[in-house]
């Protein structure tokens, strides 16, 4: 018995001398002593501004041909990035061209195109030369790409009281919050180089969006540590994949914040085209407000929360006590269908052509959780109406024709509103008119001769286009843009 148990005792003395030794083992770094090691290893802790200079390709995130395909492609002649993590400012100088025809973006059909873009704290502009156009949707992405720069996640992850979430190929990972913003897991090898910052930020179309970007081929540059390669996905698809050329740390950064980019809050003009018929601008999207007998048809929730809420706010002042009861959706582009949720909020079906539905479907079903939105504190559910190639609505007082605009390069499932007794057409995309005495250009653009061909082929009879981009103009600015006498 003594025995027996004097060896039983040796053995669990033994086993736990074993098992502590095992649990010392596999205890995970504190997440300060993991960040405090990878700032050594890559100079963080050194570099307050930084400039590094690259070129590669792109993807246009949110503006693919087809609803659910890959982004389209860009070519990115060249990046120059300026970061000063001190007032959390950024400037991106982007050179681009298409390097493929079809899908959205805004960008010329060919030749290359320059955007300066800035933010600095929660104030987003663009600016070419001295014309500054504040950008407050653009908030949201610039201070996410910001932070998640190899170096700005290490201090965001500082300063947000990072976790270890474990160990990978001999690294650590840690995971942080910057609240209301995004949310991120930082790998580290076991060199204490970031290798890839799997982030997840909320989107007003698809909801809470996994982006993931992967840094590789590290390089010195005076003591701080830069990757020479730097891919990155959004909503599973390519939207990076850019050769760093020059890195400058410590460069002479300073970008405050102009006046002119101050005032981010959303302004609505109203326009009254006819008897209840409303333009409604005053941004860089428009939309159009029709009244019916006993409700009203909103064309075009654009952009996000805030522009749609801005304009359902002043449509509601126009026809008071009428509901908005459908909301047409020109495109699922993401500049245009932002507001979409923000249209579900509100009780209104989401008219719009059928191969948007089941994408637009999925989307919705992902919740905004980093930054809750209309649609999720509303507890609604979308309904939709889907348009093949033309749909008809009426209440005996006015009638609404919509038709899909076909053959185009810029989306496969287009839409634009008809008014027959008006005679007025509202499109998106397919036109957006030059300022005044603007000359036609040498070569017609595609998508003018597009709307052209499709409002040819439907025989319809237009006296005004109302754009979504820009101002209303008769159809004959789109003929002459073409090179065509309008029809008589």
């Amino acid at each position: 018995m003594y025995v027996a148990f004097r060896v039983s005792f040796r053995a669990s003395v033994f086993a736990a001398f074993v098992g502590l030794l095992a649990a010392c083992a596999s205890t995970p770094e504190n997440a300060s002593d993991v960040l405090a090691r990878a700032s050594q290893a890559m100079g963080a802790s050194q570099l307050k501004t930084l400039r590094y200079v690259a070129e590669g390709s792109g993807h246009t995130f949110g503006q693919a041909y087809k609803p659910g395909e890959a982004w389209p492609r860009i070519t990115l002649h060249s990046v120059t990035r300026s970061v000063d993590y001190q007032v959390a400012a950024m400037r991106d100088e982007i050179v681009l061209s298409r390097a493929e025809p079809l899908g959205g973006g805004g960008y010329p059909l060919s030749g290359q195109q320059r955007n300066e873009v800035f933010v600095n704290g929660d104030v987003a502009w663009t600016q070419a030369g001295t014309n500054v156009t504040p950008g407050p949707r653009f908030v949201a992405d610039r201070i996410h790409q910001l932070w998640i720069t190899p170096h700005g996640a290490l201090k965001a992850a500082m300063r947000n009281n990072a976790v270890v979430r474990g160990e990978t190929d001999g690294g650590s990972a840690v995971s942080f919050t910057e609240p209301g913003r995004f949310a991120a897991i930082v790998s580290i090898g076991a060199n204490g180089l970031v290798t890839q910052v799997a982030s997840t930020v909320p989107d007003p179309v698809l909801g809470d969006t996994p982006t993931v970007t992967t840094y590789s081929d590290y390089l010195d540059h005076g003591g701080v540590k830069f990757p020479s390669r730097i891919r990155q996905t959004m909503g599973g698809f390519p939207v990076l994949d850019l050769v760093v050329k020059t890195v400058e740390p410590n460069a002479a950064v300073s970008l405050p914040v102009p006046d002119a980019a101050r005032n981010q809050g959303e302004r609505v003009t109203v326009e009254k085209v006819t008897d209840g018929v409303w333009f409604l601008a005053g941004g860089s999207h428009n939309s159009v407000a029709i009244e019916m007998r006993d409700h009203l048809v909103l064309v075009e929730t654009p952009l996000n929360d805030a522009r749609t809420q801005a304009v359902i706010d002043q449509v509601k002042q126009l026809a008071p006590g009428k509901p908005i009861r459908f909301a047409v959706n020109s495109h699922q582009h993401f500049d245009h269908s932002g507001g979409v949720r923000a249209a579900v909020a509100e009780g209104a079906t989401i008219v719009t052509q059928a191969a948007n539905v089941p994408f637009f479907e999925k989307a919705f079903a992902t919740a905004n959780s980093i930054r809750p939105d209309l649609l999720a504190k509303s507890g609604r559910k979308p309904t939709f109406t889907a348009v093949g190639d033309g749909l008809e609505m009426g209440d005996g007082t006015r009638s609404i024709q919509i038709h899909r605009l076909t053959g185009g390069p810029h989306s496969d499932s287009f839409l634009m509103v008809y008014l027959p007794k008006e005679r007025l057409l509202i499109e998106a995309d397919a036109f957006t008119p030059a300022p005044p005495n603007t000359p036609p250009p040498a070569t017609p653009n595609l998508n003018h001769l597009s709307l052209v061909s499709n409002v040819e082929r439907l025989k319809i009879s237009v006296d005004r286009i109302l754009p979504l981009h820009g101002r209303m103009v008769p159809l004959s600015e789109l003929y002459t843009f073409v090179g065509k006498p309008p029809p008589r």
